[in-house]
């Protein structure tokens, strides 16, 4: 199948772009992500192909690095970017214009951390949502969609708390989505999907501890950031387990202090940020500290 792929490079490049969301290189993860999103809501799916494609093109336009968009580092803040304002916004040709707009910006924002040499992650994407978010609200452009989605999670309570981490990662609640984005994870590196899993179940522990809503606990709500700090550091090697337990309880640490102080509900919320931060502050620690 990847090989199939690979003979339509531009198709490639996207498809890779979505698998990096996960930090995946590998399109098969790509694909099988945008299926999770599409199972979730069709117009998602299509903002996260369109959002990539704009991202992959942006930096083709401009002449970005030809290895990184081979890679699809110029496509998954992109992503998100159009995954997020779908999941929060009504869909209007506004804020398809948005989409396509915050896309472009994700990845030239990228792509100067990228020349720069500084590991942000998917900080671009947390920008740029937190700006259109903020403009969106102060001017009225859009309305709010109400998700129903937290229904099918809740009939499944424990049973797919661990996954629904996985899903929530791109904004899906569903808990085949978090499923099939586990699947697609392990296929690219079982490590990193089994370190995953345990953050998942790990964040969920944390968070019930602080007495985090259990509603939430069970969506995933608390464990993707957990989620994507896990992947960063997982590896082959004992030590690389010791920092996947460290940077998954200083990113949730983070997350629910950020959650219960509400102090960025008027950009939207945290989304990454708590992974962003967590894993800065543990890539500190593994600099500093020497084991």
């Amino acid at each position: 199948m990847e090989k199939i792929i690979a003979k339509v490079p531009f198709i490639d490049n996207v498809l890779k772009g979505i698998g990096q969301i996960m930090l995946q290189e590998n399109s098969i993860t790509g694909l099988l992500f945008l299926i999770g999103i599409f199972l979730g809501s069709i117009q998602g799916g299509i903002a996260a192909f369109v959002a990539t494609a704009v991202g992959t093109l942006t930096a083709m336009l401009l002449k970005f690095d030809e290895k990184n968009i081979n890679s699809g580092l110029y496509g998954f803040s992109a992503a998100l970017v159009g995954v997020a304002l779908l999941f929060i916004f009504q869909s209007t040709v506004i804020l398809w214009i948005l989409v396509v707009v915050g896309s472009a910006l994700a990845t030239i924002i990228q792509n100067f951390f990228i020349n720069k040499n500084i590991p942000v992650f998917t900080l671009p994407f947390i920008l740029i949502t937190w700006v259109l978010f903020f403009v969106i609200h102060q001017f009225n452009i859009v309305g709010n969609t109400i998700s129903t989605e937290s229904e099918s999670i809740l009939e499944l309570h424990d049973l797919c708390t661990s996954t629904n981490g996985f899903g929530e990662v791109i904004f899906q609640g569903g808990p085949m989505s978090g499923i099939i984005f586990f699947i697609a994870v392990f296929i690219s590196s079982p490590t990193a999907a089994l370190y995953g899993l345990a953050a998942s179940i790990f964040g969920a522990e944390i968070s019930d501890f602080f007495g985090e809503p259990i509603e939430q606990i069970h969506m995933g709500l608390f464990g993707f950031n957990a989620v994507l700090t896990a992947i960063v550091f997982a590896g082959p090697k004992k030590i690389d387990g010791l920092w996947v337990f460290i940077g998954l309880v200083v990113t949730v640490l983070i997350d629910i202090l950020l959650v219960q102080s509400n102090v960025l509900a008027m950009v939207g919320g945290v989304f990454t940020f708590p992974f962003v931060a967590g894993t800065w502050v543990t890539l500190f620690l593994k600099n500093k500290i020497k084991f």
